[in-house]
């Protein structure tokens, strides 16, 4: 299935979780949207896009199971959490709950807010390795108090690549008066999805991941009752528009200024595409990454001689394996968002793959290096295969992660980016 792809000859791209790849069929569909805009700016924009967008929402909306109405597209999960946390109003005092497996730019993002309202980021640290969904689960009701005012947490995580129960987390909240913003970057395409039955305030993902759409289209989802609080990041003539036919959410969300909204149009066919591939469509296909993901995680944990740090229950389309031994804090070699010498390493002998370090933010104390491996439709075990013999002796050759001659590094306060987001 490479063949779709555009990716570099002499390189296993074994890390599609970190911006995705765009296949040629639909870089070719937004290159034709591209030129109808083109070919006429004026009516495409300000007559014809309006409803182009609402076919391709209407089309995202039966792919994620949510009313095409409740969705905005966004560019990206970052820009879909700044959204909501930017648009509600905190007091001092108030707790805005994630994990220490949340994506640094989210938790800057928590941070930014509570500092300027006078609240509080609570971290629940959810262990890795971990034995069971209820680890999550327990984590996070632990971390809740009568101040918790929104919990932010992740539907799959980024360096972890673990699945979070998010259906009984989003209940259990509830129940507790607890609003959720679910951080969904990794999962449309790689989970079969049903958004509206969460149950969630708020949802945000990423299509240009497993959905395999171009770079630039992600979505927001926002339940109906909490529409009326939340504004783009970006406000602009919908703010004032006289229109009644659409929803004030429709209005400002869709039109945040000049844009090039073809990575929203080409949407509808990286869905056709994706059903394309193997007989039996996005379930099929879902089944096989995590299969290979599966295969992939074992092959690793073997290679590496450490035991699987999660249950098949909780690997999607990524997996994650720590290595052996653990760092140690102070001057140490750190990670240097994609600069790590192992990373590094990899690269010369054709692999990319994302090596980060966990905890995500050490802050001086101990933290161990993970490999993350993502298998997408174009990989193969033979990729996977050709990794997991030279990942031993890379590691080996870098006297345990510093390239001979290299001068030590801390580890980094925030080491989100590596993994890739949002």
């Amino acid at each position: 299935m490479a063949r779709h792809w555009v990716l570099e000859p002499g390189v296993d791209f074994l890390n599609h979780g970190s911006f995705g790849a765009t296949p040629r069929v639909v870089l070719a569909a937004q290159q034709a949207w591209r030129d109808r805009m083109e070919a006429e700016p004026v009516r495409f924009l300000a007559r014809d896009a309006e409803r182009h967008l609402d076919e391709a929402r209407e089309a995202l909306g039966g792919f994620v199971g949510a009313d095409p109405e409740d969705l905005a597209f966004v560019p990206n999960v970052t820009a879909g959490f700044n959204s909501i946390l930017r648009s509600l109003t905190f007091e001092p005092g108030d707790e805005l709950l994630t994990t220490d497996h949340a994506y640094n730019a989210a938790k800057n993002t928590l941070e930014w807010v509570a500092r300027r309202s006078g609240a509080r980021v609570v971290v629940a640290s959810v262990p890795f390795p971990i034995q069971s969904p209820e680890e999550v689960v327990a984590a996070v009701l632990g971390a809740v108090s009568g101040r918790t005012r929104l919990a932010l947490l992740d539907h799959v995580t980024s360096p972890t690549a673990l699945i979070y129960p998010i259906g009984r987390l989003v209940s259990e909240l509830a129940q507790r008066g607890v609003d959720t913003l679910v951080d969904g970057a990794h999962a449309p395409g790689m989970l079969d999805l049903e958004v509206a039955s969460l149950g969630a305030a708020y949802y945000t993902g990423n299509l240009h991941k497993w959905v395999c759409a171009p770079k630039g289209a992600g979505f927001l989802w926002v339940r109906r009752d909490r529409q009326a609080d939340v504004r783009p990041v970006a406000i602009s003539h919908g703010a004032n528009s006289p229109r009644v036919d659409r929803s004030r959410f429709r209005l400002e969300f869709d039109w945040t200024g000049t844009t090039d909204p073809s990575a929203y149009l080409a949407v509808p066919e990286a869905l056709r595409f994706g059903a394309s591939l193997l007989p039996g469509g996005w379930a099929v296909l879902r089944q096989r990454n995590h299969d290979l993901a599966l295969a992939t995680r074992n092959l690793l944990c073997t290679s590496l001689a450490v035991d699987p740090p999660a249950p098949d229950e909780m690997i999607g389309s990524m997996a994650s394996v720590p290595f052996a031994e653990w760092e140690t804090g102070g001057e140490v070699q750190g990670i240097d968002l994609y600069g790590d010498p192992i990373h590094d390493a990899l690269i010369d002998h054709g692999f990319e793959v994302v090596i980060t370090p966990w905890p995500q933010r050490p802050d001086g104390g101990r933290w161990r290096r993970l490999v993350r491996v993502s298998c997408a439709a174009y990989n193969d075990m033979e990729q996977v295969t050709r990794l997991a013999a030279v990942l031993p002796g890379v590691v080996a050759g870098t006297s345990g992660g510093r390239r001979r001659g290299a001068a030590a590094r801390r580890p980094p306060e925030t080491a989100g980016e590596p993994a890739g987001h949002g």
